[in-house]
Protein backbone atom coordinates (compact mmCIF):
# COMPACT_ATOMS: atom_id res chain seq x y z
CA UNK A 1 0.00 0.00 0.00
CA UNK A 2 1.50 3.31 -1.09
CA UNK A 3 1.42 6.67 0.71
CA UNK A 4 -1.52 8.18 -1.28
CA UNK A 5 -3.66 5.12 -0.47
CA UNK A 6 -2.81 5.35 3.24
CA UNK A 7 -3.64 9.04 3.13
CA UNK A 8 -7.00 8.28 1.52
CA UNK A 9 -7.82 5.71 4.20
CA UNK A 10 -7.21 8.32 6.88
CA UNK A 11 -9.38 10.81 4.98
CA UNK A 12 -12.21 8.25 4.76
CA UNK A 13 -11.98 7.48 8.47
CA UNK A 14 -12.11 11.19 9.24
CA UNK A 15 -15.09 11.57 6.89
CA UNK A 16 -16.94 8.72 8.64
CA UNK A 17 -16.29 10.35 12.00
CA UNK A 18 -17.47 13.69 10.63
CA UNK A 19 -20.59 12.02 9.23
CA UNK A 20 -21.33 10.50 12.63
CA UNK A 21 -20.65 13.82 14.40
CA UNK A 22 -23.22 15.48 12.15
CA UNK A 23 -25.72 12.71 12.93
CA UNK A 24 -25.06 13.08 16.65
CA UNK A 25 -25.59 16.86 16.59
CA UNK A 26 -28.78 16.41 14.60
CA UNK A 27 -30.01 13.83 17.13
CA UNK A 28 -29.29 16.13 20.07
CA UNK A 29 -31.20 19.00 18.46
CA UNK A 30 -34.10 16.79 17.38
CA UNK A 31 -34.61 15.01 20.71
CA UNK A 32 -34.15 18.20 22.71
CA UNK A 33 -36.90 19.86 20.66
CA UNK A 34 -39.30 16.96 21.32
CA UNK A 35 -40.33 18.64 24.59
CA UNK A 36 -41.69 21.62 22.67
CA UNK A 37 -45.49 21.38 22.15
CA UNK A 38 -46.43 21.48 18.48
CA UNK A 39 -49.65 21.07 16.50
CA UNK A 40 -50.56 18.55 13.82
CA UNK A 41 -50.78 20.22 10.41
CA UNK A 42 -53.36 19.50 7.71
CA UNK A 43 -51.76 17.87 4.67
CA UNK A 44 -53.51 17.54 1.30
CA UNK A 45 -51.59 14.37 0.44
CA UNK A 46 -50.72 12.59 3.68
CA UNK A 47 -54.27 12.91 4.99
CA UNK A 48 -55.41 10.90 1.94
CA UNK A 49 -52.67 8.26 1.99
CA UNK A 50 -53.46 5.14 4.05
CA UNK A 51 -51.14 4.29 6.93
CA UNK A 52 -49.53 0.87 6.44
CA UNK A 53 -48.16 -0.57 9.66
CA UNK A 54 -45.80 -3.13 8.16
CA UNK A 55 -44.23 -0.48 5.93
CA UNK A 56 -43.61 1.64 9.02
CA UNK A 57 -42.00 -1.35 10.76
CA UNK A 58 -39.59 -2.01 7.88
CA UNK A 59 -38.96 1.61 6.92
CA UNK A 60 -35.58 1.89 8.66
CA UNK A 61 -34.25 -1.30 7.06
CA UNK A 62 -35.36 -0.14 3.62
CA UNK A 63 -33.58 3.17 4.16
CA UNK A 64 -30.38 1.36 5.16
CA UNK A 65 -30.50 -0.79 2.03
CA UNK A 66 -31.06 2.31 -0.10
CA UNK A 67 -27.82 4.07 0.86
CA UNK A 68 -25.43 1.81 2.79
CA UNK A 69 -24.47 -0.70 0.04
CA UNK A 70 -23.85 2.06 -2.50
CA UNK A 71 -21.76 4.02 -0.01
CA UNK A 72 -19.67 0.93 0.74
CA UNK A 73 -19.26 0.31 -3.00
CA UNK A 74 -18.03 3.86 -3.52
CA UNK A 75 -15.53 3.46 -0.70
CA UNK A 76 -14.23 0.26 -2.27
CA UNK A 77 -14.18 1.56 -5.86
CA UNK A 78 -14.17 5.35 -5.92
CA UNK A 79 -12.78 6.53 -2.57
CA UNK A 80 -12.58 10.21 -3.51
CA UNK A 81 -16.26 10.30 -4.42
CA UNK A 82 -17.11 8.40 -1.24
CA UNK A 83 -15.14 10.92 0.79
CA UNK A 84 -17.14 13.82 -0.69
CA UNK A 85 -20.42 11.97 -0.16
CA UNK A 86 -19.62 11.36 3.51
CA UNK A 87 -18.63 14.98 4.09
CA UNK A 88 -21.80 16.20 2.37
CA UNK A 89 -23.86 13.77 4.45
CA UNK A 90 -22.42 15.15 7.67
CA UNK A 91 -23.15 18.73 6.62
CA UNK A 92 -26.66 17.72 5.57
CA UNK A 93 -27.31 16.25 9.03
CA UNK A 94 -26.24 19.47 10.73
CA UNK A 95 -28.47 21.54 8.43
CA UNK A 96 -31.37 19.19 9.14
CA UNK A 97 -30.88 19.48 12.90
CA UNK A 98 -30.92 23.27 12.67
CA UNK A 99 -34.08 23.18 10.53
CA UNK A 100 -35.83 20.92 13.05
CA UNK A 101 -34.93 23.33 15.85
CA UNK A 102 -36.19 26.27 13.80
CA UNK A 103 -39.57 24.84 12.76
CA UNK A 104 -41.45 22.89 15.42
CA UNK A 105 -43.99 20.82 13.50
CA UNK A 106 -46.27 18.45 15.40
CA UNK A 107 -46.47 14.67 14.86
CA UNK A 108 -47.82 13.53 11.52
CA UNK A 109 -49.71 10.69 13.15
CA UNK A 110 -51.04 10.41 16.70
CA UNK A 111 -50.87 12.67 19.72
CA UNK A 112 -47.98 14.87 20.81
CA UNK A 113 -46.83 12.47 23.52
CA UNK A 114 -43.40 14.04 24.06
CA UNK A 115 -44.56 17.57 24.87
CA UNK A 116 -43.00 18.54 28.18
CA UNK A 117 -40.48 15.68 28.09
CA UNK A 118 -38.04 16.04 30.99
CA UNK A 119 -34.38 16.80 30.47
CA UNK A 120 -33.45 13.41 31.91
CA UNK A 121 -35.74 11.62 29.44
CA UNK A 122 -34.37 13.67 26.57
CA UNK A 123 -30.78 12.74 27.42
CA UNK A 124 -31.84 9.11 27.71
CA UNK A 125 -33.37 9.34 24.24
CA UNK A 126 -30.27 10.99 22.80
CA UNK A 127 -27.94 8.27 24.07
CA UNK A 128 -30.35 5.55 22.92
CA UNK A 129 -30.45 6.93 19.38
CA UNK A 130 -26.76 7.90 19.32
CA UNK A 131 -26.04 4.24 18.62
CA UNK A 132 -27.70 3.79 15.21
CA UNK A 133 -27.56 0.01 15.60
CA UNK A 134 -30.17 0.28 18.37
CA UNK A 135 -32.73 1.02 15.68
CA UNK A 136 -32.25 -2.54 14.44
CA UNK A 137 -33.40 -4.05 17.73
CA UNK A 138 -35.58 -1.48 19.53
CA UNK A 139 -37.99 1.37 18.86
CA UNK A 140 -36.06 4.26 20.44
CA UNK A 141 -36.44 6.38 17.32
CA UNK A 142 -40.23 5.95 17.35
CA UNK A 143 -40.42 6.79 21.06
CA UNK A 144 -38.15 9.83 21.18
CA UNK A 145 -38.49 11.18 17.65
CA UNK A 146 -42.00 12.19 16.65
CA UNK A 147 -41.29 15.80 15.60
CA UNK A 148 -37.98 15.55 13.71
CA UNK A 149 -39.86 16.50 10.58
CA UNK A 150 -38.53 19.34 8.47
CA UNK A 151 -36.89 18.13 6.37
CA UNK A 152 -37.09 14.39 5.72
CA UNK A 153 -33.79 12.68 6.44
CA UNK A 154 -34.87 9.52 4.60
CA UNK A 155 -35.55 11.45 1.41
CA UNK A 156 -32.56 13.77 1.73
CA UNK A 157 -29.88 11.14 2.37
CA UNK A 158 -31.02 8.77 -0.39
CA UNK A 159 -31.43 11.67 -2.84
CA UNK A 160 -27.88 12.78 -1.98
CA UNK A 161 -26.66 9.30 -2.93
CA UNK A 162 -28.49 9.57 -6.26
CA UNK A 163 -26.74 12.87 -6.98
CA UNK A 164 -23.29 11.57 -6.10
CA UNK A 165 -23.56 8.43 -8.26
CA UNK A 166 -25.33 10.14 -11.17
CA UNK A 167 -22.36 9.87 -13.60
CA UNK A 168 -22.43 6.06 -13.31
CA UNK A 169 -25.50 4.70 -15.13
CA UNK A 170 -25.84 1.36 -13.34
CA UNK A 171 -25.35 2.87 -9.90
CA UNK A 172 -27.73 5.69 -10.80
CA UNK A 173 -30.50 3.25 -11.82
CA UNK A 174 -30.24 1.31 -8.55
CA UNK A 175 -30.00 4.49 -6.46
CA UNK A 176 -33.08 6.04 -8.10
CA UNK A 177 -35.09 2.83 -7.69
CA UNK A 178 -34.13 2.52 -4.01
CA UNK A 179 -34.78 6.21 -3.43
CA UNK A 180 -38.30 5.94 -4.92
CA UNK A 181 -39.06 3.01 -2.61
CA UNK A 182 -37.92 5.06 0.37
CA UNK A 183 -40.08 8.03 -0.65
CA UNK A 184 -43.09 5.72 -1.02
CA UNK A 185 -42.40 4.24 2.42
CA UNK A 186 -42.21 7.74 3.94
CA UNK A 187 -45.73 8.48 2.75
CA UNK A 188 -47.20 5.04 3.57
CA UNK A 189 -45.75 5.10 7.08
CA UNK A 190 -46.86 8.73 7.64
CA UNK A 191 -43.31 9.53 8.63
CA UNK A 192 -43.31 13.09 7.26
CA UNK A 193 -45.53 15.83 5.94
CA UNK A 194 -45.45 16.47 2.21
CA UNK A 195 -43.61 19.75 2.78
CA UNK A 196 -40.84 17.79 4.54
CA UNK A 197 -40.31 15.76 1.36
CA UNK A 198 -40.34 18.81 -0.90
CA UNK A 199 -37.95 20.62 1.44
CA UNK A 200 -35.60 17.62 1.45
CA UNK A 201 -35.21 17.78 -2.32
CA UNK A 202 -34.67 21.54 -2.37
CA UNK A 203 -32.14 21.72 0.46
CA UNK A 204 -30.22 18.62 -0.60
CA UNK A 205 -29.82 19.78 -4.18
CA UNK A 206 -28.69 23.25 -3.10
CA UNK A 207 -26.12 21.68 -0.76
CA UNK A 208 -24.90 19.35 -3.51
CA UNK A 209 -24.46 22.20 -5.99
CA UNK A 210 -22.70 24.27 -3.32
CA UNK A 211 -20.21 21.48 -2.56
CA UNK A 212 -19.72 20.16 -6.09
CA UNK A 213 -19.81 23.59 -7.81
CA UNK A 214 -21.28 22.69 -11.23
CA UNK A 215 -22.86 19.20 -11.38
CA UNK A 216 -23.91 19.73 -15.01
CA UNK A 217 -20.37 18.91 -16.06
CA UNK A 218 -20.33 15.55 -14.28
CA UNK A 219 -18.88 12.61 -16.20
CA UNK A 220 -18.07 9.01 -15.36
CA UNK A 221 -14.49 10.10 -14.70
CA UNK A 222 -15.83 12.69 -12.24
CA UNK A 223 -16.57 9.83 -9.85
CA UNK A 224 -12.92 10.12 -8.95
CA UNK A 225 -9.85 7.95 -9.03
CA UNK A 226 -9.97 4.29 -8.09
CA UNK A 227 -7.73 2.83 -5.42
CA UNK A 228 -5.38 1.48 -8.09
CA UNK A 229 -4.92 4.99 -9.50
CA UNK A 230 -3.85 6.50 -6.17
Amino acid sequence: MNTPQKRMILKLIAAWLGRYAGFLLMTILAVWCEARPAPHLPDAIIDRVPYVDWVSSWNYYLWLLAWAPITVFLIARYPQRAFRLLIAGGVLSVVRGLCIAATGLGPVRGEDLNAGLSAADRWQGIWAIANPFHALVDDSAFVYLSKDLFFSGHVATTFLVVLYVWPQKKLRTWAIFAHCLVVASVFLSHLHYTIDVIGAYAITFVLFVFMEKDPRHATVEDLGRRWSDL
